[in-house]
């Protein structure tokens, strides 16, 4: 498995240990300049950060701490005051780690002591490395309680120690770093909360690994090149041939999530739009729509329920492309029909809100034997319910819980956050670099939907309408705030901003 070329791959620990290997054994790069490299770009990056004083590198044992030791080294040469502190004995370490000891210049390491942290100007974290997961155990536990509790800035070597570099899990104590130099190309479990919360600003550091190493990722960070291949309008198109999306959706009281997951739609190029709704409601989306078709639904006091099966489905007939959820409301009669439309609509489906609430513990039954590409959009405590669990251990687990789903119900899940994971079925996953927290406000989810329902109408392969529709909407947060402020924007700014972060990725 390797992700495409719209994703910068970030590779798990064991394919990077595997790329070191292959540099070193098959394309002659020696060890120990792979290090110096290393702690060459981790120095550039302390000084950055540095407040001015001393520096105290804080190193474990295995390679990580080598990479401390050359950094110590060269800030030393430089002719800045620098303590290292050995969280186990030196003469503990090996390997190319051994090397950059013996080549310290000035003062031995001293063992670890919270104490002398007090005064620093930076800290450098080199204790623990990519291979770590679980709860760090002592001594390196209270050494990184101590980086955490310490008021000089942190800067970590390849992941904040006590980050499981893979999955962003944090188990116990974790460094909080405000930089990391990461080596060769960032890992998973840096732009993934929790661990992302921990990493601060991530600085790959190139250390002269070569093209062409064997393996592929199966994670990767979102770019601008997702949507190098949206289709566009010419003169032969048709308002059917731009894409027909249907939004299944809406309830007394709750018309505004549908309404704007249908402009959303319309604002990311799908040229025919219908929202299929409770016929009482009428009034209300002609108020609100004046560009999308409405298409009445039998209704008891309001309400959708199994009546409506027939229907909704001769609604969705000519659609390309449908949501279901938005607004539709939590009464068991809208649930029974959520179930049975997941089941029967025979075209790509988003299902977002209370669509996927009506699934439930069920969501795979019901899913699974689709054979049209289904998107499931939740946010952590929707995906709880879906796998019967709490919010809390989806939000701990965030890339484990979004493959699992993915790959339970045969569907693409778009786990939404600052960093949102767009997972599919067999485990490839795509990370968005988030950076729009505009985006945390009520009905931008909706529009996320329609984003996502638009380019599924318009013909582009699943999973890469997904991750595109994430890119897109975080781009288009971002123009928002640049408007109105981050605290000013609501959602109809975002699908305002919609085509020109289409036009201008950034």
């Amino acid at each position: 498995m390797s992700v495409p070329d719209w994703l910068d791959p970030l590779p798990e620990p064991e394919l990077m240990r595997a790329t070191d290997r292959w540099a070193i054994e098959e394309r002659g790069i020696p060890s120990l300049a792979l290090m110096e490299r290393a702690g060459e770009g981790l120095t550039r990056v302390t000084g950055a950060h540095s407040r001015g004083g001393r520096i105290v590198v804080v190193c474990g044992k295995g390679n990580n701490g080598g990479d401390g030791l050359v950094t110590a080294r060269l800030l030393r040469a430089a002719g800045r005051d620098v303590e290292v502190l050995a969280v186990w004995p030196p003469d503990e370490l090996r390997g190319d780690a051994k090397v950059q000891l013996e080549r310290l210049p000035g003062d031995p390491p001293q063992p670890f002591a919270a104490g002398r942290l007090a005064g620093a100007g930076v800290l450098v974290d080199a204790v623990l490395g990519t291979g770590f997961s679980g709860a760090p155990r002592a001594p390196a536990d209270a050494v990184l309680a101590a980086l955490g509790e310490a008021d000089a800035p942190v800067v970590a070597a390849d992941v904040p120690s006590g980050v499981n570099a893979e999955t962003g899990e944090v188990e116990g104590a974790a460094v909080r770093a405000a930089a990391t130099a990461t080596f060769h190309l960032a890992k998973p479990g840096l732009w993934i909360a929790p661990g992302k919360d921990h990493a601060g600003r991530v600085e790959v550091i190139p250390i002269g690994i070569p093209r062409g190493a064997p393996g592929g990722a199966a994670t990767g960070l979102l770019t601008p090149r997702v949507l190098d291949v949206l289709p566009s309008r010419g003169a032969a198109s048709t308002k059917f041939s731009s894409g027909n999306v249907v939004v299944i959706g809406g309830s007394p009281g709750l018309t505004g999530a549908p309404a704007m997951t249908a402009l959303a739609a319309a604002r990311t190029g799908a040229g025919y739009v219908t929202v299929a709704a409770s016929a009482s409601l009428e009034l209300a989306f002609a108020a609100r729509l004046l560009e999308a078709m409405f298409r009445p639904l039998p209704h008891t006091d309001g309400a959708l329920g199994p009546a409506a099966l027939d229907a909704a489905l001769a609604a969705v007939a000519r659609a390309d492309a449908v949501v279901l959820g938005p607004g539709l409301g939590r009464g068991d009669g809208v649930q029974a029909l959520v179930r049975e439309l997941a089941a029967r609509i025979e075209v790509p489906l988003v299902l977002d809100a209370d669509g996927l609430n009506a699934l439930g513990g069920r969501y795979a039954d019901v899913l699974s034997a689709r054979s049209a590409p289904t998107v499931l959009t939740p946010h952590a405590g929707e995906l709880s319910r879906l796998l019967e669990t709490e919010s809390a251990a989806v939000g701990a687990q965030r890339l484990g819980s979004a493959r699992g789903a993915a790959a339970a119900a045969r569907a693409i899940v778009v786990l939404k956050g600052d960093d949102t994971l767009v997972a599919d079925p067999d485990g490839l996953v795509a990370v968005s670099p988030g950076g729009a927290p505009a985006l945390a406000t009520a009905g931008t989810g909706d529009v996320l939907s329609g984003v996502i329902a638009a380019l599924l109408a318009k013909g582009v392969e699943p999973f890469r309408a997904a991750a595109g529709g994430v890119f897109a909407h975080v781009c288009a947060g971002r123009l928002a705030a640049a408007a109105h402020g981050p605290e000013g924007v609501v959602a109809s700014d975002v699908i305002t901003a919609l085509p020109a972060a289409l036009a201008r990725p950034t």
